[in-house]
């Protein structure tokens, strides 16, 4: 379904332009895949070993195998003109964008892309996430030839109305990357929860 990206005031030295994605709305006009849920992995995240961190490089493919993702070309989304952030179209449902106030996959900071779970046209690109596992990899390559690979450390599905906004776009002192969808139940034709994928850059 499709989804918001709410913003938020910028907090010194970070971008944080974008708190929860906020809609998935709408009934599928196929009907609606299994709601998607993920399991954090108990105890604290797993830590992996930091990569030295990339130039900027705008991404123009995603891989996530664990969730059969592999989409290219790498939308661009920006701020919206009600304050939001851009996400795909629903005709672009199959496609992953990235945020491009933040960084490019690679370099120092939090990276954000952001996918639809469903939209009203039936499942998307993120249909698959509720199989991807800490220790998966995901791999984003670069318009500049090189290719960043992350690992993902953690899982976490959140109600919307609770986006923990500084963790995903807080600054950090290492490469990482965020990517967002939905999950849950869908009431009244949304669904109410993100799911986020947290990982670190490996290679």
């Amino acid at each position: 379904m499709a989804h918001r990206v709410r913003p938020r005031p910028l907090l010194p030295a970070a971008v944080l332009l974008c708190a929860a994605l906020t809609g998935c709305s709408g009934a599928p006009a196929a009907p609606a895949p299994a709601a998607p849920h993920v399991t954090p992995a108990s105890g604290a995240p797993a830590a992996v070993p930091a990569a030295a961190p990339l130039p900027a490089s705008e991404p123009v493919r995603v891989t996530i195998p664990a969730a059969g993702v592999d989409t290219s070309p790498v939308l661009r989304l920006g701020p919206a003109a009600d304050g939001t952030v851009e996400v795909p179209s629903v005709a672009d449902g199959d496609k992953i964008g990235w945020y491009t106030k933040g960084v490019t996959p690679g370099e120092t900071g939090p990276a954000v892309l952001i996918g639809h779970f469903d939209t009203a046209r039936g499942p998307a690109v993120m249909r698959d996430v509720s199989r991807v596992r800490t220790g998966e990899e995901i791999t984003v390559s670069r318009a500049d030839g090189t290719t960043a690979v992350f690992r993902v450390r953690e899982l976490e599905q959140v109600g919307k109305d609770r986006f923990p906004t500084a963790k995903v776009y807080g600054d950090t002192t290492r490469p990482e990357l965020r990517v967002i969808t939905c999950g849950g139940e869908i009431t009244d034709g949304h669904r109410p929860d993100n799911i986020i994928l947290y990982a670190d850059l490996v290679g």
